[in-house]
């Protein structure tokens, strides 16, 4: 009866967590979210793990979506003893490797947003490679809660 309970609230943290998995070729997208914004906020962030199966490495070029005005990759960098977000033109997707987009790090940014994000909410983002392939996607959107905060 416990194993059964256990399964059964790993089964609804997953559900509440809206995994999402996608794959086109030998490219394939998981845990994809995008972060819920306070109402008024402009930009929001998308993140994810992209593995590629194949035997060539393959880049990500481009996103958009129609929830924004512009999407754009970004990397954070250290530069003056400051952490400073910057557009990248690319992100490199080793051949039988993978990469995560995940906060403080590699990300999409979605820009002038059209409409306030908030839990429950799903997002459309297309993937664009380098290739020319497309990936269309819709992310659910998730509340991010920074380590140490309290929740209620």
């Amino acid at each position: 009866m416990k194993r059964l309970r256990g399964m059964f609230a790993l089964a609804t943290l997953l559900a509440g967590v809206g995994l999402f998995a996608a794959e086109t070729g030998d490219l394939h997208v998981d845990a994809a979210y995008v972060r819920a914004v306070p109402p008024g906020q402009p930009n929001s962030a998308a993140f994810m793990t992209l593995t590629n199966t194949g035997k060539t490495e393959r880049a990500l070029v481009a996103a958009t979506s129609p929830s924004s005005a512009t999407v754009e990759l970004h990397t954070h960098r250290h530069e003056d003893g400051m952490m400073n977000m910057r557009r990248i033109e690319r992100i490199e997707i080793p051949a039988g490797g993978s990469v995560t987009l995940a906060p403080g790090g590699l990300h999409f940014m979605l820009i002038g947003l059209k409409q306030p994000v908030q839990p429950g909410d799903q997002v459309a983002l297309t993937l664009t490679f380098d290739d020319g392939q497309r990936l269309d996607l819709d992310l659910p959107v998730r509340a991010i809660v920074p380590p140490g905060a309290m929740t209620p």
